[in-house]
C-alpha cells in the first residue's frame, strides 16, 4: 500500500545549501528523508548574491558586510549566525533562514565543518519553526550525515533530535520517537547537556521524575 506524502507548504526561503543498530536506523531515516525531498540539496554556489537591502541595517549587518568585503569567511559566518539567532528570537523566519544560509556558505568556504554542520541544523530549526517541517527534515538529514563524517556525536544527536521534532510536526509519531531514542543515546554518550538529554527523553515520551 502506497503511503500518501503531505505536500510541502509553499514558503519562500533562502538559498539552498550543499551539500550499531541505532546508527543503522538513523541512516535509514536520513535516506528516506533525502528520497522524499528529492535527494541531496543543491550544491553550494560559488558566490553569494548581494545581501538584500532590507537586511543591511544594524550593527550585525555592518559587521557582516565588512567581513564579506574582506573575504573573512570565519568572521562573516559567525556574524551571520548571530544575525540568524537574533532573527529567530524575533520569530522573523525569512531573515533567519537567509542569514543561516549565508553562515553555512561562509563556513563551508573556510572549511569549518563543525560550524557548517551546526548552521545546517539551525536552518532546520528555522524551517520547522516557520511551519515547513518537511523541508526542515532535509536539512537535519544533511546535518546528521556531516556530523557523522567528522565524528561529532553530540551534533549528530542534536540533529537527530531536530529531525524527530520535524517528524512529530508531520504526524509521524513512531518515527519521531525512534529518532528521539537515537538522539538520547548519542547525547548521553557524548556528554550532552541536561536540557538536551531531557528534550530527547520528552520527545521519546518518557515521564520526567519529580523531586
Amino acid at each position: 500500500m502506497t503511503r500518501a506524502v503531505t505536500p510541502e507548504p509553499r514558503i519562500r526561503w533562502g538559498d539552498a545549501p550543499r551539500g550499531g543498530r541505532l546508527r543503522t536506523a538513523l541512516s535509514r531515516v536520513v535516506s528516506r528523508a533525502r528520497l522524499i525531498a528529492g535527494g541531496r540539496p543543491t550544491p553550494t554556489r560559488q558566490s553569494l548574491p548581494a545581501l538584500p537591502l532590507a537586511l543591511r541595517r544594524g550593527e550585525l549587518a555592518e559587521r557582516y558586510l565588512a567581513a564579506e568585503r574582506e573575504t573573512d569567511h570565519r568572521r562573516a559566518g559567525a556574524t551571520a549566525t548571530a544575525a540568524a539567532e537574533q532573527a529567530i528570537a524575533m520569530s522573523a523566519w525569512w531573515p533567519a533562514d537567509l542569514w543561516g544560509h549565508r553562515a553555512l556558505w561562509h563556513f563551508e568556504q573556510s572549511g569549518m565543518d563543525l560550524a557548517a554542520t551546526r548552521a545546517a541544523r539551525l536552518i532546520g530549526d528555522v524551517r520547522v519553526a516557520g511551519g515547513d517541517p518537511a523541508s526542515g527534515r532535509r536539512y537535519y538529514a544533511e546535518a546528521v550525515s556531516e556530523a557523522r563524517d567528522i565524528g561529532a556525536e553530540r551534533e549528530e544527536g542534536l540533529a537527530a533530535l531536530g529531525m524527530g521534532r520535524a517528524e512529530l510536526e508531520m504526524g509521524n509519531v513512531t518515527t519521531a520517537r525512534r529518532l528521539a531514542r537515537i538522539a538520547l543515546d548519542l547525547l548521553e554518550r557524548s556528554g550532552g547537556s541536561t536540557d538536551e538529554v531531557a528534550a530527547a527523553r520528552e520527545l521519546r515520551g518518557e515521564e520526567k521524575e519529580v523531586g
